[in-house]
């Protein structure tokens, strides 16, 4: 272990360096974005019990099927990518990926945990000053 780190610290370069702060400043400026949209997009009362939530039952069962399984591998790749955020030293905002991730999935016991997360009062704060910027009205919540 000590040989792998004497190792990677003479491997270290100003380019390297430079390249991995550049790698990191925009994959954080890339992922807080796509998931800034999401959150401002989102309908204000997307988290409350009467809201509908049905997925394109105007269209054909086999288009529908198509657009389901394919929301549900989006909400699995977010989800694994806000785990990663969530780890120290990862860019990004990583509570909020996994929300997403889970308001995109279609699985049983979503609403209670997508509930349970959005009302931590950190992340329902954050949510909505983002709307509140965006001059979108705040989550309505039960």
């Amino acid at each position: 272990m000590r040989d792998w780190l004497a190792h990677l610290w003479a491997s270290l370069t100003w380019p390297t360096m430079l390249l991995g702060a550049g790698l990191f400043l925009v994959s954080f400026a890339v992922s807080t974005a796509l998931v800034s949209f999401a959150l401002v997009r989102l309908p204000a009362n997307y988290f409350h019990s009467s809201h509908a939530r049905a997925f394109w039952e105007d269209k054909s069962p086999a288009m529908r099927w198509s657009g389901v399984i394919l929301k549900n591998l989006i909400g699995v790749i977010l989800i694994l990518l806000g785990i990663i955020m969530s780890l120290p030293g990862i860019p990004g905002p990583g509570i909020l990926t996994i929300l997403l991730g889970l308001v995109m999935m279609d699985i049983p016991g979503k609403r209670p945990l997508e509930t349970r997360l959005v009302k931590r009062p950190s992340v329902l704060q954050a949510i909505n000053r983002l709307r509140a910027r965006f001059d979108k009205p705040p989550l309505v919540l039960d």
